[in-house]
């Protein structure tokens, strides 16, 4: 339009509003036409509401899920997980019951069960393994080292050290170390050492007997353990008055009394110690019976081990007067006239001549010595121990009796002692024996016996022909105090009372004047007894040629009123010396000290006169 003038700045016609900036820095915004602004501004009623009810239809399912799952875990698996969690805190502990004793007929110990605990640990819960092991370490004796090895183990239950007494046990509960506790675990004592060990037995490292009576009666010994359900915290220690406490008891194991006199066994292991110390004697056995009732009162054998430390003697653990055998000799000779005198064949004062040696099959049997014939009386050729008439005799008898007699004194057969172990011997059936076989069976060779096994023939000798099988257990006694009696066998006659007086007679000739056996007489007590004297198989050869000898000695006092029997055996490889040499002192100590401390009164009457050849 004419006439007007733009000043400077003056824009275009564009309704008053600025031009836009050019130029650098200058922001420039172009949309297409019909283009709405970002951020919904432009969004009609109906799209916005369906956003929304999208959005609030999401967040209802989701609170839904929310809420359905945990109505689930609270009301449905609540328990479950509670119970979980609960069990997560729970901790079972083993309460240990305590072993029964083992004691004497005096009730006097020979193993009990004492006091004593280990200390465990949690490694889960132990918070610093360095410093707990730094604590314990002088308390336990445990190097620092190994402590800590263990406290970081990937276990829950770890043992540090077991089998503690009471005051360290103390000690450690004082120090409060999470993680670290203490469970019952007591320790099996044996307060008389090595005495009566072979007899008691041990416990191995589980607490299971492993031999003697400790193996034999294990259930009745053992008990049964109970258990302990604590809850924990965090610490590993238990939730005192809210938290669960639930407790099984243990039911502790019954007492096992024996037979076994403590003094008289300590008295016979002493003596057979002296024995082995001779340099010649490498095992010495010794069994003492009560006549009457066949109880075992001692039973020994040297070497013995101490089952307090069993581990120093492996070569040991056992008990060889009832697992070892041996050929008896001249001792069993007591059973084959036996048999002679019950079966008519023979009298006490019959006399016939004896030669020193008789032929049997292909061999030549002699006497200890050769001799020219002697008219002696049956009672002579025991008190002379001669195998000539011995063998004489055994022919009058036949073998079959003689087996029979043989088996019916407990040859060839266990006699059920409470023992583990226990050997039946070796024994031959007669149909079976050759001439030199039948010869030597009837003098005690060619069969082989326990200890145990010859002190119970002599038993059945002493109490008047009746054999009472050997027990070494009197009763048990239950933790209630009930006190059950161990069963007895019932007795067996084996010979009459007159047969067995007769053998009593002839037997206390063996220990009188012109017997194989002075050194077994007993000052004050009339002695009856039998030495033996048999060969020994040499093991490197498997004949008796370089075996050396079995040395016995079996008998009772006082003749006149038995009261005790014992058997003897010494095994001599390298010696020659005669039962009635060796064996015969032996039990003569031990048998003088059984009387005397018993209080047995000394004979009244005085030893008979015997006639041991025929009157010219």
């Amino acid at each position: 339009m004419a006439g007007t003038v733009r000043g400077p700045g003056a824009g275009p016609r564009n309704g008053g509003r600025p031009a836009p900036r050019t130029g650098p820095g200058a922001f420039t915004s172009r949309r297409a036409p019909g283009s709405r602004r970002s951020g919904g501004a432009g969004l009609s009623l109906a799209q916005r509401t369906r956003r929304n009810r999208i959005g609030l239809i999401l967040l209802v399912v989701l609170l839904v899920v929310v809420v359905g799952r945990l109505a689930v875990v609270q009301g449905i698996d609540g328990a479950a997980y509670a119970s979980a969690a609960s069990q997560d805190r729970l901790r079972t502990y083993p309460i240990a019951a305590v072993r029964g004793e083992i004691t004497d007929r005096e009730g006097r110990p020979f193993a009990y069960t004492a006091d004593a605990f280990r200390v465990v640990a949690d490694p889960t819960v132990v918070g610093d393994p360095a410093r707990t092991a730094l604590a314990l370490t002088t308390v336990l004796g445990v190097p620092v080292a190994e402590l800590t090895e263990q406290l970081t183990a990937e276990r829950r239950h770890v043992v540090l050290k077991p089998q503690l007494p009471p005051e360290v046990a103390n000690a450690v509960e004082e120090l409060e170390l999470p993680g670290v506790f203490l469970e019952d675990d007591p320790v099996r004592r044996y307060p008389a050492g090595a005495v009566g060990g072979q007899t008691v037995g041990f416990i191995g490292v589980d607490g299971t007997g492993l031999a003697g009576i400790e193996q034999t009666f294990e259930d009745v010994l053992a008990g049964t353990p109970g258990t302990r359900r604590v809850e924990v915290g965090s610490g590993g220690n238990p939730i005192p008055s809210r938290g669960i406490d639930e407790e099984l008891p243990a039911t502790d194991g019954s007492d096992v009394t024996l037979t076994i006199d403590q003094d008289l066994q300590y008295v016979t292991e002493q003596r057979l110690a002296e024995a082995c110390a001779d340099g010649a004697t490498t095992r010495a056995s010794a069994v003492v019976l009560d006549v009457t009732t066949g109880e075992v009162v001692a039973m020994a054998s040297c070497p013995g081990y101490d089952p307090g430390n069993y581990g120093a003697t492996p070569e040991q653990l056992k008990n060889p007067t009832v697992s070892d055998v041996f050929e008896p000799g001249s001792v069993l000779k007591a059973v084959t006239l036996a048999a002679a005198l019950e079966e008519g064949k023979a009298t006490p004062d019959e006399s016939f001549p004896v030669d020193g040696h008789i032929q049997a099959g292909n061999r030549v049997v002699t006497d200890a010595h050769d001799h020219a014939p002697v008219d002696w009386t049956v009672t002579g050729i025991l008190a002379k121990s001669s195998n000539v008439g011995t063998i004489m005799l055994a022919r009058r008898v036949g073998d079959a009796t003689l087996e029979r007699y043989l088996r019916a004194f407990g040859l060839g057969s266990r006699t059920g002692i409470e023992l583990p172990g226990e050997s039946k011997g070796i024994f031959q059936e007669s149909d079976e024996w050759s001439e030199i076989q039948a010869a030597n069976v009837a003098i005690g060779q060619g069969v082989s016996t326990t200890t145990l096994q010859l002190a119970s023939v002599y038993q059945a000798i002493a109490n008047g022909g009746v054999r009472v099988e050997p027990r070494i257990v009197r009763s048990v006694t239950s933790p209630d105090g009930r006190v059950e009696r161990a069963e007895r066998p019932e007795p067996t006659r084996v010979v009459s009372e007159e047969t067995a007086d007769a053998m009593a007679y002839m037997l206390e000739a063996v220990v009188g004047p012109g017997g194989t056996a002075p050194l077994g007489q007993i000052e004050g007590f009339r002695v009856a007894g039998k030495t033996g004297t048999a060969q020994r198989t040499n093991p490197e050869t498997g004949r008796y040629e370089g075996g050396g000898y079995f040395t016995t000695f079996a008998g009772f006092a006082p003749a006149d009123d038995p009261q005790y029997v014992i058997a003897v055996d010494l095994e001599r490889p390298t010696s020659s010396a005669e039962g009635g040499q060796v064996a015969a002192p032996v039990f003569r100590d031990i048998l003088r000290y059984a009387l005397t401390a018993d209080g047995v009164v000394p004979s009244g009457t005085a030893r008979p006169e015997f006639e041991l050849t025929s009157t010219p």
